[in-house]
């Protein structure tokens, strides 16, 4: 009987933030190990649809990192990064397009749609959902100058139609969006999938940005798992070291979304079975906010 009771409880500590999500809208960035463990993808897939089916707009923006990397060394194609950024020239741009939007995409919405979903797999240049101009990387040189590198057709997100997301959630669709965008000419660019969610978020409105990765969330110095960071503390913790590496572009894209207009922002350890759930549906949540 207890095994049921508590099954009530947690239902009830769940039923303020239905009533609270209903008709509002969570942008899931979903990548890195959830996305390659059969068990978190078949967790990830249920969350999403239940979260859809209790009234909840989700828009859903995948990676590939893994997958294109495995499509070039295919095709004998040696990729170089600059701070973390893949040097994309016009072939690696090919395959890129064809790994993101042909093969992961379509993985993602299948997948989605095999557990009861209707989801809808689009790209960055569907409708010209994503509009782009050419990213520019800064490196930091010897000398302590900062110089800017083309390091191809590489993509900063500059437009989101927002129009396109409303008509497929007005149809009670599930948009998954792959992180190709347009450019004024036509051409294709490679756009870092963190980014393109945080700009998805920020468009819309959205009550909460996640982004699934593959940590527990941001730690203090001392390995302790920091819950919530207030939007103003965030430069602190960046010039103090407490943000550093991989983390600052995650955190930089959490801080974007807010200040175009998300609600908060969600850095959660999706290694974890029902990360998204317990995110929502609980006091505690789980990885940190920014708020």
């Amino acid at each position: 009987m207890q095994e049921f009771i508590d099954k009530a409880n947690t239902l009830m500590e769940a039923l303020p933030y239905i009533r609270r999500f209903a008709g509002k809208t969570v942008v899931i960035k979903y990548g890195g190990h959830a996305m390659a463990d059969e068990a978190l993808k078949e967790s990830f897939a249920l969350d999403v649809i239940l979260l859809r089916s209790l009234g909840i707009n989700i828009v859903v923006v995948h990676g590939g990192g893994p997958q294109i990397n495995e499509t070039l060394k295919r095709y004998g194609i040696v990729s170089e990064f600059v701070r973390g950024m893949r040097v994309t020239d016009g072939e690696t741009m090919k395959v890129v397009e064809m790994v993101l939007t042909g093969q992961v995409n379509k993985e993602v919405v299948g997948y989605l749609n095999q557990h009861g979903g209707r989801a809808v797999g689009l790209s960055g240049k569907d409708g010209n959902l994503l509009v782009c101009e050419k990213m520019l990387q800064e490196v930091k040189n010897d000398d302590g100058s900062v110089e800017k590198v083309d390091i191809g057709f590489v993509g900063n997100v500059v437009k989101v139609n927002q129009e396109l997301i409303h008509t497929l959630e007005h149809g009670k669709f599930l948009p998954v969006i792959a992180p190709v965008g347009v450019g004024a000419g036509g051409e294709s660019y490679n756009v870092n999938a963190d980014l393109v969610a945080g700009r998805v978020a920020g468009a819309l409105k959205a009550e909460k940005l996640m982004l699934l990765t593959d940590v527990a969330g941001v730690k203090d110095k001392s390995g302790e798992l920091i819950s919530s960071i207030p939007l103003a503390d965030v430069s602190r913790l960046i010039d103090d070291g407490t943000i550093s590496g991989g983390m600052i572009p995650k955190v930089e894209c959490c801080v974007d979304a807010l200040n175009e207009g998300a609600k908060k922002a969600h850095i959660v350890d999706g290694r974890v079975k029902h990360a998204i759930l317990l995110e929502i549906f609980t006091d505690v949540g789980v990885g940190t906010e920014i708020t």
